[in-house]
């Protein structure tokens, strides 16, 4: 597993544009007065949706002003959290799970695509700067293994053929289709049901 970096080149200003500030302040209001500063994980996840999926330390400074609280308070969240990128990893961000149900299912098969197609090291960025990759903890979609989570939609029942193809893709411009590459729905199994089929019974 990677250990998470903060980047060395960091933009010297960050604030919420117009809507993700409406949506700042709509967040803020889901939390009981004098408990505002709740609201510093969400905010710090508007951030880094912004800001091409990553926080920078400016942004960080931002939030902690917004909620009148202790800049260092907001960093140590944005710091022990793994969803939060505290360096830049492109406009798409490949989370490919190795965990055991997706390593016995070709998992590695997925990494060594990623390093041939991407980039040969994790955290670092694609020679065009559109992505990069990195090997996480399960992602909660056993049934559906191997999976890769990128940005915020799920990419499951793959192999080397059928990630190429989605790398390709992106890397094309175009948004790939999430969800499974083997035609279920949802996880179902992949043969059909076969418990509840007659309903008199079920």
């Amino acid at each position: 597993m990677s250990i998470k970096k903060i980047s060395k080149e960091q933009p010297t200003d960050f604030k919420f544009d117009n809507e993700n500030l409406k949506n700042a302040e709509k967040i803020i209001k889901n939390y009981p007065k004098g408990k505002q500063q709740s609201a510093v994980m969400p905010l710090l996840y508007l951030a880094q949706k912004q800001n091409n999926n990553w926080i920078p330390l400016a942004a960080m400074k931002y939030i902690a002003k917004f909620l009148s609280m202790p800049y260092i308070k907001v960093y140590e969240v944005a710091t022990f959290y793994t969803m939060y990128n505290l360096s830049p990893v492109g406009k798409y961000f490949f989370q490919i799970c190795t965990t055991t149900p997706c390593m016995i299912r070709g998992a590695y098969d997925i990494v060594a695509k990623c390093k041939e197609k991407i980039s040969n090291k994790e955290n670092e960025l694609s020679n065009d700067n559109s992505c990069s990759w990195v090997e996480v903890e399960c992602l909660g979609a056993c049934v559906n293994a191997p999976m890769v989570q990128i940005n915020d939609d799920y990419y499951e029942d793959l192999d080397e053929e059928k990630i190429e193809k989605i790398i390709n893709q992106i890397q094309n411009g175009d948004k790939p289709k999430p969800g499974s590459y083997r035609g279920r729905v949802n996880s179902e199994p992949e043969n059909n049901r076969k418990t509840l089929l007659d309903i008199k019974n079920a």
